[in-house]
């Protein structure tokens, strides 16, 4: 059976130990973190350590920030490596598995005007690969992994399937990254999720949840059983971290999605 996580933002509770308290009683198995800018992150470390200490389960960062390592300025690329990998180092202190990040966010979209990026194809390549390369050797050397996360076509310009992330990865040549998929962003982006799944079962390293319209798994038209059936066959045994906006009860939302997951296959 698969594991499921909460976004901490999404949990109720003023501490990482009653957000823990509510999750398990809901019927989840750990709490997926967000990894903000300007070092926020790292501020937070000895929070982080008293909350494993007190046994809470915390594998996985996602990234909050408001640019990424492809972004178009050489200055905020710089910042956005250097917070990733301060990210890296956190999880790796508190016995975490990895970071999650795209590219880059609501920099460009090619759907949108004025249609061409700054960039050309090949630089953006050369900009995300040498990223990457850094970035996974800090990963490596921290005992964890930088997880790659393709975005839609609107939110990014780069990396908007399991493949282009996979290409990326590859050419890196490190085992230290590894592909984060997104249910919301497959299903606008993947002609068939699920053998997209199958398809880099390889490097497949991290799964996040929300259904088709960016609510909690259960209030769109995703086909769970299909998505969570690929995941069940590659033998992938990660969490499946919600991250979504809600609809209804908040607190209701947050509660049906281990039962929904379970009845759809996890």
């Amino acid at each position: 059976m698969l594991k499921t996580a909460a976004q901490e933002q999404l949990l109720p509770g003023d501490t990482l130990q009653a957000k823990w308290e509510f999750a398990q009683e809901a019927g989840y198995d750990a709490i997926e973190l967000r990894g903000k800018g300007d070092q926020h992150f790292a501020s937070r470390l000895d929070e982080l350590r008293q909350a494993h200490k007190d046994g809470v389960v915390m594998p996985t960062v996602c990234v909050d920030m408001l640019h990424f390592f492809g972004a178009f300025d050489t200055d905020l690329r710089r910042d956005a490596i250097d917070q990733m990998k301060s990210q890296l180092t956190v999880i790796a202190e508190i016995g975490g598995r990895g970071a999650q990040t795209p590219a880059s966010y609501g920099m460009f979209s090619r759907r949108l005007p004025p249609f061409e990026p700054p960039r050309s194809e090949a630089e953006d390549r050369d900009v995300l690969l040498t990223g990457l390369a850094e970035l996974g050797e800090h990963a490596r050397k921290e005992g964890v992994t930088l997880f790659l996360e393709p975005l839609n076509r609107y939110e990014d310009h780069m990396v908007n399937r399991l493949e282009q992330a996979a290409d990326l990865i590859r050419a890196t040549g490190l085992d230290s990254i590894r592909i984060g998929i997104d249910s919301y962003h497959m299903n606008i982006e993947e002609a068939d999720p699920a053998a997209a799944i199958l398809a880099h079962a390889d490097l497949i390293g991290h799964a996040q949840v929300s259904d088709s319209n960016r609510f909690q798994p259960g209030a769109g038209h995703l086909d769970w059983p299909a998505w969570l059936g690929a995941l069940h066959t590659i033998g992938y045994d990660g969490h499946l971290a919600l991250e979504c906006r809600l609809t209804g009860d908040p607190v209701q939302a947050v509660r049906s999605v281990p039962a929904f997951l379970k009845r759809s296959g996890a």
